[in-house]
């Protein structure tokens, strides 16, 4: 095989051209500190403003509703803690997904420790929440609801726009946070269309480096933060910025532009590849027909994950067993889904990025297929 085939693009992605071009002008030419008020600090400060309206324009955010962060995972640490600890007096009640990312779900399993009661919705074998269950835990005590925008191991999308109709509905005081880590660059999002008042987002899955990631705040919402330090990031979160990082994930996200014209593709080379691999004796396709079409979970009974991708790794195909935080774990979101622990045992994602082609795809399931072969025999 001439290249490496990469498809675990949820995990993570490889740097673009751009993103490497301009972290290496901040390493090299724009390093001083932005809080400098000298005039290389002052060079500074102004490629930090160009990354916040880059970064909000992407989302349709205001630029100061854009805070940075070293990724997604602090991103949602941020906004739950924050969230949690400044309307405590308000409520204890928290409501979330029982699929949602480690992040998101271990944050919660904190505050349960600390006497807050937190809700886990169900969801079905599509693995999104049903918003009737919703409707009927919100209440005068709920302060928090947090759901993810694309699970990020089947591509199950949740119902969020509905979200902030259903407090309004039930006069709750809950704020909405949206980890939105699996859909930012491959759905079309509006903030105030998706009704959300906290939402997190990262660089190093849309192309950017490593490092880096955004909380979005809406205008005159108010949570605690964290950190306590120099006042950076109007003091939600304090340090000096990773500039490289940081700029980095701007020039990446500079890059996603026609994001309806990459889904429609995206979603041609799913149906075609998911009608294939259906005619393979013993593949069952997990991911919903309505999933985000950038993820494809299924399983192939009776070869356990990790020997499948071992096997297509030594041939330079790379792809992943789940998530890449749950590394030696059964999937909680694929029990939670109802899929048998056969199912379980086996499954394997593929997630693609806008550069990835059918022929890749094809390649795949044709060493799917002497896998099959291979493997049984073992």
């Amino acid at each position: 095989m001439a290249l490496a085939i990469y498809l675990d693009n949820s995990a993570t992605t490889p740097l673009c051209e751009s993103a490497k071009k301009k972290i290496a002008y901040m390493l090299d030419e724009c390093w001083a500190n932005p809080s400098s008020i000298h005039h290389l600090g002052v060079i500074a400060k102004d490629e930090l403003d160009k990354a916040r309206k880059i970064i909000a324009e992407k989302i349709s955010a205001r630029e100061d509703e854009i805070f940075f962060t070293s990724g997604g995972t602090e991103s949602n640490n941020i906004a739950i803690f924050g969230a949690a600890e400044k309307l405590s007096r308000r409520g204890k009640k928290i409501i979330t997904s029982s699929s949602e990312h480690p992040s998101v779900e271990n944050a919660m399993k904190a505050l349960e420790n600390k006497g807050f009661e937190v809700i886990r919705l169900p969801v079905g074998e599509n693995g999104s929440i049903n918003i009737q269950d919703l409707i009927a835990q919100i209440d005068e005590k709920t302060i928090l609801i947090s759901v993810m925008l694309v699970n990020n191991e089947l591509g199950s999308i949740n119902p969020v726009e509905l979200i902030k109709k259903a407090v309004m509905m039930k006069k709750s005081p809950a704020l909405i946070h949206c980890d939105a880590v699996q859909g930012f660059g491959k759905l079309p999002i509006k903030v105030q269309k998706l009704g959300v008042d906290l939402m997190s987002i990262s660089s190093h899955k849309i192309h950017g480096p490593k490092g880096a990631g955004a909380l979005f705040v809406r205008k005159g919402v108010q949570i605690n933060s964290p950190v306590y330090g120099g006042g950076q990031e109007k003091g939600l979160r304090s340090g000096t910025e990773a500039m490289p990082a940081i700029c980095g994930f701007a020039a990446a996200a500079e890059e996603i532009t026609e994001i309806e014209k990459n889904l429609e593709r995206t979603t041609w080379l799913r149906n075609e590849f998911v009608e294939n691999l259906q005619k393979i004796d013993g593949v069952v396709i997990n991911s919903g027909k309505e999933a985000l079409p950038y993820i494809v979970n299924f399983s192939v009974l009776g070869i356990p994950s990790q020997p499948m991708i071992n096997y297509l790794s030594e041939r330079e195909i790379y792809v992943s067993g789940g998530s890449a935080c749950a590394k030696g774990h059964r999937s909680t979101t694929l029990l939670n889904a109802g899929l048998s622990n056969e199912r379980i045992d086996s499954a394997i994602r593929v997630s693609l990025s806008r550069f990835n082609t059918k022929e890749e795809l094809d390649i795949l399931r044709e060493n799917i297929c002497c896998a099959l072969k291979n493997l049984r025999k073992v």
